[in-house]
């Protein structure tokens, strides 16, 4: 990203961030993985050391996560949120102190944690820098059941906040998972509630991750409001972010996606 760019999308996160405020409720501290998720979620202390191995369990299956909690605040919204670290091999949120390993692979970062990347040692501007991971991100305009090859590794971003405002909506940066509608006019009839609302491109839009050890997933981001997973459910004052998602991993060395029974 050159310089001009760079701080065209500093003023782009300032100005949504400033508005984005009306859209939403305060809400208490980040808390771990909601009760309403599909996938148990293990405390940090009974993970055991995996040697780097994703679970076997995983591949080949549609899994979903519903209000993974991020937590958010109004109260000074231009403020850099932190990071949440996600690891898709096991379906653990991970803590702070596994950033710079490979036990993540998906971060929830920058404003209101609504920008993902993978995790990646190698790139200086990646979260994981000095780690032994390998990941990167790839978004693609194409419905999710529809993803079946995987892209070529050139494809995969490497970098932090890589994914977020689509360019069709407000403030977009370029293809993202989501439309900001600022006016409630793209999306809706512009009526008050309806206004400045984060609308997730479930249907049009699939992001592709390498994960940190070299494995692939194909994502499927449905809604960051709370237990709210339809365009009619999504109001500005709707809690959020609670990020429902569905995905399916597959190992290192495949070439396409699939699901097995």
């Amino acid at each position: 990203m050159n310089t001009t760019n760079h701080h065209r999308y500093l003023l782009l996160l300032f100005i949504l961030a400033m508005l984005f405020t009306v859209a939403c409720s305060e809400e208490s501290d980040p808390q771990p993985v909601d009760e309403d998720t599909k996938v148990e979620v293990p405390d940090e202390g009974a993970i055991p050391d995996d040697g780097g191995k994703a679970s076997d369990d995983l591949f080949y299956q549609l899994i979903r996560i519903e209000n993974l909690a991020a937590g958010s605040s109004d109260e000074d919204p231009t403020a850099p949120r932190p990071a949440i670290f996600f690891s898709l091999e096991d379906s653990t949120l991970r803590s702070d102190e596994y950033v710079k390993t490979n036990r993540w692979d998906l971060a929830f970062a920058n404003l209101y944690n609504s920008f993902l990347s993978g995790n990646n040692g190698d790139d200086p501007e990646n979260y994981g820098y000095g780690a032994n991971s390998v990941g990167g991100i790839h978004i693609l305009a194409e419905h999710f059941d529809d993803v079946i090859d995987i892209p070529p590794d050139g494809l995969f971003r490497t970098g932090r906040d890589q994914i977020g405002t689509d360019e069709s909506g407000f403030f977009g940066l370029g293809l993202g998972w989501y439309l900001y509608d600022f006016g409630g006019e793209i999306m809706s009839d512009g009526r008050h509630e309806k206004q400045h609302v984060a609308y997730a491109l479930q249907d049009t839009r699939t992001i592709v991750l390498r994960t940190a050890k070299g494995n692939y997933a194909k994502i499927r981001m449905i809604s960051c409001y709370k237990d709210a997973f339809t365009p009619e459910e999504w109001f500005r004052d709707t809690p959020h972010m609670y990020f429902t998602f569905e995905y399916v991993l597959v190992p290192a060395g495949s070439t396409q996606f699939e699901i097995r029974e």
